[in-house]
């Protein structure tokens, strides 16, 4: 790898924070855009950066040669040592720039929520195995949903409170009970930041939880967007209140804000003491300015 390669990050920057959980030590958050702090010291910087650049949604990450090498891709990227679980890179600007990954499960692979579509990542993704299903957390980022569900033969769920945005979905959700959609792996509807979203949890391990849940490097712990809540905030303290007796998981895994390991017993605390401080919130106007990275 060239060391000495001149990086930038350019104004197209949206704030999306994928850099940032990519390359922490080397790009940082200023005036609502991602910076970059200093050059890469080593090859795992560099490696760093490299993931950062292929994630970031505007390509507004590159090196001094001006173009990304597709050799260096890393993804997708394998996110603990079972290989269960890969984040899938290529962020799409139709979805904010938000995560999206795959899982294995005994019949195949599922896909929750999408990275931008192309045929060279849908072929990708094809020699891993069969994708049988495409699942999507909430409305915002459904874009690609339809087009990948088809081109890898998979079935498209949604809840029936954000149907509108993939009305040709194969699979509706509904209600706000849990539903287990395959041995192992079971969706529950989280109404709360858009009145369809859901958080799907497989083997009581990993949790993917759209924007209803993430980790914040700011705090060091799990929280929600309540200054970007379409629907309703008291709603989604109703759903966390409901969902504190069934929610297991080791893996905490959202669409946007920080990925987070940590013990079951762990993450069950943490989340009857969000339960508590979110009771306390109302719902305000979005304010993008304000999330809690």
């Amino acid at each position: 790898m060239n060391l000495s390669e001149n990086w930038t990050v350019d104004d197209r920057c949206t704030n999306c924070d994928v850099a940032r959980q990519l390359a922490p030590d080397l790009i940082r958050e200023h005036a609502r855009k991602s910076e970059l702090i200093r050059q890469p010291r080593d090859e795992a910087e560099q490696r760093q950066l490299l993931a950062a650049a292929h994630a970031c949604p505007t390509r507004s990450i590159r090196p001094g040669t001006g173009r990304l090498d597709p050799a260096t891709d890393p993804f997708p990227l394998a996110l603990d040592e079972h290989g269960d679980v890969l984040l899938l890179g290529h962020n799409s600007r139709q979805t904010a720039g938000a995560n999206s990954y795959l899982c294995r499960r005994p019949t195949g692979w599922v896909m929750i929520d999408t990275p931008r579509y192309s045929e060279a990542l849908a072929a990708r993704y094809e020699a891993l195995g069969p994708v049988t299903d495409v699942l999507l957390t909430h409305r915002d980022h459904a874009a690609h949903g339809r087009q990948y569900a088809d081109r890898l033969g998979a079935r498209l769920r949604i809840h029936e409170g954000d149907l509108a945005a993939a009305p040709d979905a194969d699979d509706v959700l509904r209600g706000t009970d849990p539903v287990e959609i395959s041995p192992g792996l079971v969706a529950h509807p989280f109404p709360g930041h858009t009145v369809g979203s859901v958080l799907y949890v497989a083997d009581r391990r990993y949790c993917f939880s759209g924007d209803s849940l993430y980790w914040s490097r700011t705090n060091q712990d799990i929280e929600v967007q309540e200054a970007v809540t379409w629907y309703s905030i008291e709603e989604q303290s109703a759903s966390l209140d409901r969902s504190l007796d069934a929610l297991r998981f080791e893996w905490l895994l959202p669409g946007h804000g920080d990925k987070q390991r940590m013990p079951a017993e762990e993450a069950e605390r943490r989340l009857r003491a969000l339960a508590v401080r979110v009771r306390a919130l109302r719902t305000e106007p979005v304010d993008f300015a304000a999330v809690r990275w």
